[in-house]
């Protein structure tokens, strides 16, 4: 039986009980089974007497049970199942309680939770688990059983470390979190221009007329409306603004999304993926869901190519400061608005922090090494690098190594330090092996670009200094000339834009697999400068090869 309640402005959200019999599976044809609302039908006390005058719901009136709660009622349920048992025999009774909620909702958005990836978004699946939790659940712990056991029978760990082991892993599951299912989320309720927007993910491409602002806008000229307009249009088709640490972005080509993880910093600490501690936690994630780890990670490097100047007061000294810096990772990935409102720590002003960007970087190429995962290690490189320049402005005297300024400027938020520190200055040196590791496999491209000088060929034609030295310039140009000119119609058709160091255009984009006209005279010109003469005049021939000549395709 499956028993459905209504609250006031959510859509429906419905439980179910299934029972077993020995190898018969009853969903919704329970063996007996009541339900009781607070506000008609039977009270939980009337539940219990039944069961222990006759053992069962069968005698019961079925006009009693009503199969819709009132609103903002209290529910309750019972299942009674009679079994026979021979004498020396063993009978088991299995029950199956589960809840269909797919919605998580935060003040503004509101995003379906994983499983509704299987189970659908309409709220009506709580049947359907609670049947596939009957048939599975003898697997699933067969399957938890057979990880647990190795560690549980190794003599050689002591005697509280198994139990330490599986138990601290109960944060995972009730640390307040949240699994999505990655699809960008709908706008509650949006405010744009003074003007309130509320958004369904059923009508994405239409706006409400929620209209709840006085002001009518009486002297709008044509462009101030087609502005307020365009601003309406981007909110509803573009839901992930570019200035949010929503990672799905970085996915690559063919990648699974297989959405997005949230947990509190604690049960008093509500901020989510407090990332100063993660760097603890996030071993039993790469561990043993390394999916989630890299989704999360994948999330703070979208996070620390946001620019947030909107401005929060710092709670130990007054001051107000931009919520947050390019280049910094965040504290946290937020808690009113996680993703898009990140920071919602303001003791200090964490962008100040010296061991955020380090931990980061430790953790993303250690994600790296433990899953070999190159596109990932592509895809969160260009954030990787972002974040070790932005600690060069903390290296005060220039000598390499970063220094903390005398308030708690790091994860120990009470501890004051000042000068180099042994937990900081190490963070930073072991987070510069591990980005000059990082670089090696992360690269996000290792394209041979035709255009590469040309800030030095500008620089020399108005007469200023060379950007890069003589031979290092002459050494670049003359690999573009053997890639990007002669492996290209044997150099009759101009400069590539890019080449692959295997000799095979640069197909990751539209772009790089085009010759340009104007680039290659740029080429040409800045070979030229270099005093390679015949090279450029070869360079540049190939326009008029392609464009000009009898033979060519113009």
């Amino acid at each position: 039986m499956e028993f459905s309640y209504i609250t006031d402005g959510q859509p429906p959200v419905t439980f179910a009980i299934a029972a077993q019999e020995t190898n018969h599976v009853r969903v919704s044809e329970c063996p007996s089974f009541v339900i009781s609302g607070n506000s008609k039908g039977l009270t939980a006390k009337d539940m219990w007497n039944e069961i222990k005058k006759n053992g069962s719901f069968d005698d019961l009136d079925s006009s009693q049970l009503p199969m819709i709660s009132e609103a903002k009622s209290c529910i309750g349920a019972g299942i009674a199942a009679s079994v026979t048992i021979p004498s020396q025999a063993v009978r088991t009774v299995t029950f199956s309680l589960a809840w269909d909620c797919p919605e998580v909702v935060f003040p503004t958005r509101t995003y379906h939770r994983r499983y509704t990836k299987f189970y659908g978004t309409h709220g009506d699946a709580a049947e359907k688990i609670a049947h596939d939790a009957i048939l599975e659940h003898g697997n699933w712990e067969a399957q938890i059983e057979a990880w647990q056991q190795p560690i549980l029978e190794d003599k050689r760990l002591p005697e509280w470390y198994p139990i330490t082991l599986f138990n601290e892993l109960y944060y995972l599951n009730s640390g307040g979190t949240i699994w999505t299912d990655g699809v960008p989320p709908v706008h509650n309720l949006s405010t744009i221009n003074g003007r309130q927007f509320s958004i369904g993910r059923s009508n994405m491409d239409s706006q409400s007329n929620g209209d709840t602002n006085t002001t009518h806008h009486q002297h709008d000229t044509a462009v101030n409306v087609l502005e307020r307009m365009t601003s309406v249009l981007e909110e509803i088709h573009n839901p992930t603004s570019k200035n949010s640490a929503f990672g799905t972005n970085l996915l690559q080509e063919g990648e699974e999304n297989i959405g997005q993880f949230l947990y509190y910093e604690g049960i008093e600490y509500h901020m989510c993926n407090t990332y100063d501690v993660h760097f603890y936690a996030s071993f039993a994630l790469i561990m043993l869901f390394p999916k989630l780890e890299l989704s999360l990670q994948r999330d703070f490097a979208s996070a620390v190519m946001m620019h947030d100047p909107r401005k929060m007061d710092i709670l130990s000294d007054g001051a107000s400061v931009p919520k947050k810096a390019l280049g910094a990772v965040p504290h946290d990935i937020g808690m009113i608005d996680p993703w898009f409102d990140v920071n919602f720590y303001n003791l200090y002003n964490t962008d100040q922090w010296k061991d955020l960007n380090p931990k980061f970087v430790l953790q993303a190429y250690r994600d790296v090494v433990a899953t070999g995962d190159k596109n990932f290690a592509k895809a969160v490189w260009p954030s990787v690098y972002i974040a070790m320049a932005y600690m060069e402005q903390f290296d005060k005297d220039g000598d390499g190594m970063v220094e903390n300024e005398g308030f708690p400027d790091q994860t120990y938020d009470t501890w004051s330090v000042l000068g180099v520190s042994a937990y900081s200055g190490g963070l930073w040196v072991a987070a510069l092996q591990a980005a000059s590791a990082m670089a090696g496999v992360g690269r996000a491209s290792s394209s041979i670009q035709a255009d590469q000088l040309a800030g030095q060929w500008y620089a020399r034609a108005c007469g200023l200094s060379p950007i890069v030295d003589e031979e290092k310039a002459k050494s670049a140009l003359e690999k573009v000339y053997n890639f990007n000119v002669l492996k290209v119609k044997n150099g009759k058709r101009g400069a590539i834009n890019g080449m692959l160091p295997t000799g095979e255009p640069d197909m990751s984009c539209m772009q790089s697999r085009e010759i340009w006209t104007g680039v290659t005279y740029g080429v040409a010109a800045g070979m030229i400068h270099e005093g390679m003469i015949d090279t450029a005049f070869h360079t540049a021939s190939g326009v008029y090869e392609t464009a000009w000549s009898e033979e060519g395709c113009g």
